[in-house]
């Protein structure tokens, strides 16, 4: 007797569940904060791990593991992949092997033609383009002059938890200590409209669990709005600079907005590159 082959949508679960195994198996558990502890008989992180970082119930990630027939939303999904560190590829991967169609996709769409040649006209001034979860969607050469941000991961590109995390970013930030309260306060403000978003509660799960200093100012429980100031950097190579940031909002309703950093003095303009 021949077995008849597998429903599409059978084989399409199994080969999920094969993906989401792989991708947890190359994550060590002191990359997101956890302890390694001694009994651990596979690499990698195990399923409640996953399921806690991400904001989803135990019980329903291992079904997911385990090719069930049970539906997961965009905002899951978008988790998962955050908590599993997956770049753009293995994300859309994601989506299509769990059949979800993505309603927003999380870089390029927003940025349109006209913002793009902006971007570029801004230049030499460092310029770029984010959400209010902080995450770097676009940026001109201007600004990866003054923070590298091309050698970052695109699914690292979030601007607070660079900060936090990446003691290359933040040794470039003068006042680090008295300028992070704000940002924390102005991203605690920001997340209160998206307080059951699996993605938000993600980054604050993984920046409380990777930075000690991020953990005390979030227990302050301070809010503060986004407001135009003199930002100060120490260029590797051209030294201090200060820049006034501005932020200018695409769309009365819109959370991107457009981060614009002018020379806040002659000697900042002098130190710039000049782009052909």
């Amino acid at each position: 007797m021949i077995d008849a082959p597998p429903r599409p949508g059978a084989a399409r679960r199994r080969a999920l569940a094969d993906f989401l195994r792989s991708r947890r198996a190359r994550i060590a558990p002191e990359e997101v904060g956890l302890p390694h502890g001694t009994r651990r008989r596979t690499p990698g992180l195990r399923r409640e791990e996953v399921a806690q970082l991400a904001g989803v119930g135990v019980t329903w990630y291992t079904w997911l593991e385990q090719g069930r027939d049970i539906r997961a939303s965009e905002q899951v999904l978008d988790a998962i992949a955050r908590t599993l560190r997956l770049d753009r590829n293995e994300s859309a991967h994601l989506f299509t092997l769990a059949d979800v169609a993505r309603t927003t996709t999380p870089d390029c769409p927003v940025m349109s033609p006209g913002l793009e040649r902006m971007l570029t006209k801004l230049e030499p001034f460092p310029a770029i383009v984010q959400n209010t979860r902080t995450d770097i969607l676009a940026f001109n050469r201007g600004y990866d002059w003054l923070m590298d941000v091309a050698d970052v991961p695109v699914d690292e590109r979030n601007s607070i938890l660079l900060a936090f995390t990446r003691p290359d970013w933040r040794a470039r930030i003068v006042g680090w200590s008295d300028n992070m309260p704000a940002s924390v306060a102005q991203f605690r403000a920001a997340m209160a409209s998206h307080l059951t978003e699996p993605s938000w509660k993600c980054l604050v799960k993984r920046l409380r669990a990777e930075s000690p200093e991020f953990e005390v100012m979030w227990n302050r429980h301070e809010v503060a709005a986004p407001k135009n100031f003199t930002k100060r950097y120490r260029h590797p190579e051209a030294g201090l600079l200060a820049f006034d940031a501005t932020y200018l909002w695409l769309g009365c309703r819109s959370e991107l907005r457009l981060v614009t950093f002018t020379p806040a003095d002659d000697e900042t303009a002098a130190k710039l590159p000049a782009f052909t």
